[in-house]
């Protein structure tokens, strides 16, 4: 495997979609693998990370770090089947950058999985599970030669972006997180300053976000400006709208390689070399 690798286990916003008009682009929620050398982790716990859990079982990863953007159903619904977490032998910590004063991650999860929304407690997995809860814009190592870097999104409720930072390599996740027009997030340039590769909340198009303003999501373009004006190498358009079929991915794709050499559209299963 290459030094640094990314691949999407889960592209899709809002909600999960399997239907015949969404399997090219994928139906899963949110989550993402990060491979920095050694070291695996995953960002999200959507629908997505029922399919990571084969990997971390095939592979024998006895630890592992999962960092959460927010706490929105599509980030976290995936959670409960995430089958390493009902292994005693393994230890999985979970960290997010918008709870601390309000409960904390831990509380959050367990209440996904209380009676009567689902019937298998938290208290049901066995795994060595640790909840840290931080502030977004605080930095730390989550390995010794792995940083991360965060800033506050916005988003309601509360999100988290993330950058990754190993070995002269850069990669950042900026979802979910709503732009004002006209106005670039000083927190999003800062964040992305000169990274190899953005992931970036395009749920909308320019045409569909002035009727939703308030819901907490941007556009690609949004996306790629920003990148521009950070000196951004490539931009992952991803947190797909799942009224968005194949074709209309397709279409989004066609328009975005023609705006920006550096724009590409995400797909389930896609992996993506960071060189």
């Amino acid at each position: 495997m290459a030094e640094h690798t990314i691949k999407f286990w889960g592209v899709r916003g809002s909600i999960a979609c399997a239907s015949p008009d969404h399997m090219k682009y994928g139906g899963n929620t949110s989550c993402i693998e990060v491979q920095a050398g050694e070291h695996t982790f995953v960002m999200d716990a959507g629908t997505g990370i029922r399919n990571f859990s084969k990997v971390i079982l095939e592979r024998d990863v006895r630890k592992t770090y999962l960092l959460l953007s927010h706490t929105h159903w599509d980030h976290i619904n995936g959670f409960p089947f995430f089958t390493p977490a009902y292994d005693p032998e393994r230890t999985i910590t979970v960290r997010a950058g918008h709870l601390k004063n309000q409960g904390g991650v831990k509380n959050v999860l367990s209440t996904q999985m209380h009676n009567p929304m689902f019937p298998v407690p938290l208290e049901a997995m066995q795994a060595d599970l640790r909840y840290e809860d931080f502030e977004a814009g605080e930095d730390f190592n989550l390995f010794d030669d792995v940083m991360i870097k965060t800033k506050p999104l916005n988003h309601p409720n509360g999100a988290t972006g993330y950058r990754v930072e190993h070995k002269g390599k850069s990669v950042v996740y900026v979802t979910d997180t709503e732009h004002i027009p006209g106005t670039p997030d000083q927190n999003i340039l800062d964040l992305i300053d000169g990274a190899d590769l953005v992931i970036y909340d395009s749920t909308y198009t320019e045409e569909e976000f002035p009727g939703k303003v308030g819901w907490g999501h941007s556009t690609w373009n949004e996306g790629m400006n920003l990148c521009r004006a950070a000196n951004v190498k490539k931009l992952a358009i991803f947190h797909h709208d799942p009224e968005h079929t194949d074709d209309f991915m397709d279409r989004i794709a066609e328009e975005a390689a023609v705006a920006w050499s550096g724009n590409f559209v995400c797909r389930e299963n896609m992996e993506i070399i960071v060189d």
